[in-house]
């Protein structure tokens, strides 16, 4: 069930763009599409409306510009570059 309103989402994603260029024959097709997932148009109080699409939440893992940290891999690859550079340096 879950992977019918997950197509179900995608295709009102899809079909808001097709309303947004005026392609109405792309619109249709997509109809087609819905109502064979089950979808009703009536479901919408307006069926052009476009369905902002919804980003990913996780940021696990990423570097980003504010915090400036590098991922764990990176602190250790770092490290380990730093700590070979001070033992050549005492050789």
């Amino acid at each position: 069930m879950a992977r019918d309103e997950n197509m179900i989402a995608a295709l009102k994603r899809e079909r808001a763009t097709y309303v947004s260029r005026g392609e109405d024959d792309r619109v249709a097709q997509v109809d087609e599409q819905l109502k064979h997932y089950g979808y009703e148009g009536t479901q919408d109080a307006d069926p052009g409306a476009v369905v902002e699409p919804q980003g990913r939440t996780s940021t696990a893992g990423q570097r980003t510009a504010e915090s400036g940290t590098p991922a764990e891999g990176e602190q250790a690859a770092q490290t380990g570059a730093t700590s070979s550079k001070a033992s050549k340096k005492s050789s």
